[in-house]
């Protein structure tokens, strides 16, 4: 899939890193950047009574309200200079809306890029994960890594399991797997089976991304008992991953909510790039 709009959340608090990452990722895509300044709020204080809104509450939210708008024009002075196209939003909301605000985005973008500085925000990494990744078609791409994204990706690891949201995220990232000088189909402990992997796994979608133009090597990992997430972070690191693309989420989101998951797992413990589709 070719990426045309790039949306970028960005922490109202902390945003710099994150910005000039976008600024290079929409550059090397050469896409539009829609960059959001999200600042999320804490609940109304009511007092008195009949439970009024507290003055001092009101006062200091028109405060936070004001340095949003100031800040969101910094970040348009900074993207004049780029010469991009862009737009930047600046959203005051609440913890209970928020996911309803990126989604409202995300759903005009072809992938909402979450920063380091934005995932280290566990509420907002949350609320952007529920808005964009379960509210709407668009993937995301998310970093908690110990240094910036890279506009490109050298190396990268799809963790392929032949299901739906496998087959999407490797669509959808697309234009980045073509770039890339080797794309690692890497499946865990693999059945070779018709209606599952096939009689031999990975060389379906090998091939299909043979065709695009990717550079494919099709890896079949033994898990030796270990988990699912354990296996693929640490062979990640064994062929130098800086992009990782997976489906996420082929669960039921209650069984992944009780239970953990692959997904949850990665998203916690990975320090490599990760392009989510659902």
């Amino acid at each position: 899939m070719a990426i045309r709009t790039i949306l970028s959340i960005l922490s109202a608090q902390n945003h710099d890193e994150d910005l000039k990452a976008a600024v290079d990722f929409a550059d090397a895509c050469g896409a539009h950047l829609t960059a959001i300044l999200i600042y999320v709020s804490s609940p109304p204080m009511m007092v008195g009574e009949y439970s009024s809104l507290s003055t001092i509450w009101l006062d200091e939210r028109q405060k936070e309200i004001d340095e949003l708008g100031k800040r969101a024009d910094d970040i348009k002075a900074q993207l004049s200079r780029t010469g991009l196209s862009y737009e930047v939003q600046d959203i005051y909301t609440e913890y209970a809306f928020a996911s309803e605000d990126v989604a409202d985005r995300a759903l005009y973008a072809d992938v909402v890029l979450v920063g380091r500085q934005s995932a280290r925000d566990e509420d907002l990494r949350k609320r952007i994960i529920d808005g964009a990744l379960f509210q709407t078609p668009t993937p995301i791409i998310i970093n908690r890594g110990a240094v910036p994204m890279s506009p490109t990706s050298k190396s990268v690891l799809l963790a392929w399991d032949s299901s739906d949201e496998a087959s999407r995220a490797a669509r959808q990232a697309l234009d980045l797997l073509k770039s890339a000088e080797c794309v690692y189909v890497t499946m865990v402990d693999p059945v070779a089976r018709f209606g599952i992997n096939g009689e031999e796994p990975g060389a379906d979608i090998a091939t299909f991304l043979s065709r695009h133009g990717v550079k494919v090597q099709v890896d079949r990992v033994a898990s030796g008992g270990a988990r699912s997430d354990e296996v693929l972070l640490q062979h990640a690191r064994d062929v130098n991953a800086d992009l990782i693309v997976m489906g996420a989420y082929n669960h039921p989101r209650w069984q992944e909510s009780l239970f953990g998951g692959v997904t949850r797992s990665m998203i916690e413990d990975s320090r490599v790039p990760m392009f989510l589709a659902h």
